[in-house]
This record gives structure tokens, sequence and C-alpha cells, in this order.
């Protein structure tokens, strides 16, 4: 009897011990699926304030300037700012609504950007003072949608930091639709200093959007890679694995 009753003591325990190991491996899950979620949260967040705002201070700063020579001008950079204001408002009602569902009666959300959206964005940054030249080659077809997320968002990024750091030049954005993969290019042929004639340093070019970027690529098995031309400029360039069409 008392061997009997040890062995169920030990059964016990083992079991006892087993739940507990499953325990902290569920709380470590959760964790880190909580980690993940912060972390795409602050891409979005980062991705959606960088760009709208730097394009309200460009626009901002150029109302400034002609405000007394070209009233006209002025006023329609404002405009400008006006509608990034708007753009951001809606792409962070869209975001705080993915954590947030909407009261009953309320509008559905708006859909997340994607290279559809391609024209809006490339016209605000024409707007913005940068032209922008777009080649799209192989047969365009709908991707998974954060694929899509994901090439919209390197395109905004990259050509948000051409816009700030370029100082006068234009750009190119290369969309390259093949059976397998995604690549996206952007090129910057500003120069590759600041005015004043500072370098632009490692801050300015990779600070935390494209780390942001890489992330994203990352989680789709793709590469991303960002670096000055020797010409002058910047260069950032994804590849993003798609399933067979």
């Amino acid at each position: 009897m008392a061997g009997l009753a040890g062995a169920r003591r030990a059964a016990a325990r083992a079991g006892a011990e087993r739940g507990w190991l499953l325990e902290r491996e569920r709380q470590g899950a959760a964790r880190h699926a909580v980690d993940a979620e912060r972390a795409r949260i602050s891409r979005e967040l980062h991705d959606i304030v960088s760009h709208n705002v730097s394009l309200m201070v460009v626009q901002a700063a150029a109302a400034r300037e002609v405000l007394d020579a070209a009233p006209a001008d002025a006023a329609a950079a404002l405009l400008a700012v006006e509608a990034a204001g708007r753009n951001t408002m809606a792409e962070l009602r869209h975001l705080l609504g993915v954590l947030a569902p909407l009261p009953d009666g309320e509008d559905e959300l708006a859909p997340q950007p994607g290279l559809g959206r391609l024209s809006p964005l490339i016209d605000r940054i024409a707007f913005a003072g940068m032209p922008v030249e777009v080649r799209i080659s192989g047969e365009p077809r709908p991707l998974p949608g954060g694929v899509d997320l994901t090439a919209y968002r390197i395109i905004q990024e990259a050509l948000t930091n051409a816009l700030k750091h370029g100082h006068g030049g234009g750009a190119e954005v290369t969309v390259r639709y093949a059976p397998r993969y995604l690549r996206v290019e952007v090129l910057n042929s500003g120069p590759s200093v600041l005015s004043g004639g500072r370098p632009a340093g490692r801050d300015q070019q990779d600070g935390r959007g494209l780390l942001g970027l890489r992330q994203r690529v990352a989680v789709y098995g793709g590469e991303l890679d960002a670096r000055r031309r020797l010409g002058g400029g910047f260069r950032v360039r994804a590849r993003i694995p798609l399933a067979p069409s």
C-alpha cells in the first residue's frame, strides 16, 4: 500500500510539473505574440506619421517662402498640408480601429494601402517638389494583403527619405511582378550630402524607418538592401517571395 501511495504522489507531482511547464510555454507564447503585435503597430505608426508629417513640413516651408510673392502658390501648398493632415487622420483611424472595433453604426474601416494606391502617393510627393518616374514590369496581379502593404510602405518610406534628404533630385520607382517574387526598387538621383556640404549620416538614411522595413520584408522571407549610390543619391531595393501564380 505504501508503495502504491508513493507512486500516486510521484504521478501527481509529475502531472503538476507538466502543467507548470505547459503554463510557462503558454505565457511565453502569449508574451511573444504581444511583442510581435507591438512591433507591428510601432512600424505602422512610424510609417504613417513620418511620411505625412514630412510632407506637411515641406509644404508648410514652401508656403512660408512664397507667402508674400506668390499667394496662390502658398495657398496651394497649404491645401497640400491640409490633405496630408487628413490622410494622417484617416490612416491613424484605421490603425486604431484595428485595435478597438468601431461602435455599431459607424463607417467601416478603409482598406490598408497597397500598390493600388501608389498613384496618389506619387502625386503627393511630386506636388511637394520631387518628380517621380514609375515603371511597372511583368503582369500585375492581386497580392497577399501583407505583401501589398509592405511594398507600398517600402516605396513610401524611400520616397519620404528622398524628399527630406535629396535636395532637389528626382526619384525612380520600379515594381516588377515575377512568377515567384515581387521586386521593388526606389532610386533617388539627388546629391549624397545635406545642405551646407555635410555628408548625410547613417541616422538620416538608415534609421528606424528602414529597420522597420527590413523587419516587414523578413516576415515574408524577403530581403531589403538600402545604400548610397556612387554617383550620388540613394537606392532601396527589396525582393519579396510570392507563391507561384
